[in-house]
C-alpha cells in the first residue's frame, strides 16, 4: 500500500510504487535511535524540507517483551499516520502528511514509512519558555500557551487520544507570533506511540499531564498558572476541579515527582 500527496507526487517528479523507494531515499540523518529499527531523515525536493520515518521489523522478541511489560508496541509507521489524521479531525495543529506506505502483513517484520513537511520557522515550548524563570514573559503571552496547551491536552483526551510522550518539547510555535490570539499556531508532534481508542484510559491521562507537569515544573510557572490550566482542562470552575478531582491530580503530581526524581522523561 502506497499513498502519496498531490503536492509531494509533483515534487518527486516520478511515483513510488514501492515501499524500498522510500528506503532509497538519501538525506541527513536526524534521528536513529539504538535498537528502535526505525530511522528518520530530512531531505528537500525542490526547495521544500521533509521527513521521512523509516519502520523495519522489530521481530517477535521486542513485541513480546513489550507485551509482558503491559506495553504497546510500536511495529510500524501506521500508527503515526493514523494519529497524524485522527488529530487534524479534532482539530489539533500538527504535523502535515505527505506519503505514506507499507509492506507485509507480519508485524515481525513489516517495514513501512511515513513522509511529513517540515514545519518551518517553529521553535519548541521548551526552548520558547527557558527564560521565562528569570525573566517573566509578558502575561497575556504566558496566558494564551497554557490556554492553548491546556485545550489541546483537553481534545485529545476526551476523544480517545493519549500522546505517552507529552513533553512541552513537543510542541513546536510558529515563528513569528505577535502575541495575538488568532496569530497562535501550536503544532503537536512526535506521534509515532500515540494510543487511539473510543475513551483514553484514566492511567494514560495521568500519564499525559504528569510527563506536561514535569516538562514545565522549571519554567517558572506560578500556582495562578497551573491553576489556569487545570481550569481550562477540565473545562469546569476551579471549585468543582480541586473538590471532585483531588485523587486525580495527586496522582498527576506523584507522576510529574516521579519523572523528577529520576531525572528522566520515560514516556
Amino acid at each position: 500500500m502506497i499513498w502519496l500527496s498531490e503536492s509531494f507526487s509533483h515534487r518527486l517528479g516520478r511515483p513510488w510504487t514501492q515501499v524500498a523507494d522510500a528506503f532509497s531515499i538519501e538525506g541527513e540523518e536526524y534521528r536513529n535511535p539504538p535498537g528502535a529499527n526505525r530511522r528518520t531523515l530530512r531531505f528537500e525536493l525542490q526547495g521544500k524540507g521533509y521527513f521521512l520515518k523509516l519502520h523495519w521489523g522489530v521481530g517477535w522478541k521486542e513485541i513480546f517483551k513489550n507485551l509482558l511489560s503491559l506495553r504497546f508496541p510500536v511495529v510500524g509507521a501506521a500508527n503515526e499516520w493514523k494519529a497524524i489524521r485522527r488529530l487534524q479531525q479534532l482539530g489539533v495543529e500538527t504535523m502535515r502528511l505527505e506519503a505514506y506506505g507499507e509492506q507485509g502483513r507480519n508485524p515481525a517484520t513489516r517495514r513501512s514509512f511515513v513522509v511529513t513537511r517540515e514545519l518551518e520557522n517553529t521553535i519548541s515550548l521548551e526552548d520558547y519558555c527557558i527564560n521565562w524563570e528569570t525573566r517573566q514573559p509578558d502575561f497575556a503571552v504566558k496566558q494564551q500557551l497554557i490556554r492553548r496547551v491546556a485545550e489541546m491536552t483537553r481534545q485529545l483526551h476526551r476523544n480517545g487520544v493519549n500522546h505517552r510522550d507529552l513533553y512541552i518539547c513537543h510542541f513546536l510555535l510558529q515563528q513569528p507570533w505577535d502575541g495575538g490570539e488568532s496569530a497562535l499556531h501550536l503544532h503537536l508532534i512526535d506521534l509515532h506511540r500515540v494510543q487511539l481508542r473510543k475513551q483514553a484510559p484514566r492511567r494514560w491521562r495521568v500519564k499525559d499531564l504528569g510527563s506536561l507537569y514535569f516538562s514545565a515544573l522549571d519554567i517558572g510557572l506560578t500556582r495562578r498558572d497551573l491553576l489556569r490550566f487545570l481550569r481550562h482542562y477540565h473545562d469546569q470552575p476551579l471549585r468543582q476541579i480541586l473538590d471532585q478531582q483531588r485523587a486525580f491530580l495527586l496522582s498527576v503530581e506523584k507522576r510529574a515527582r516521579a519523572l523528577r526524581s529520576k531525572g528522566i522523561a520515560d514516556g
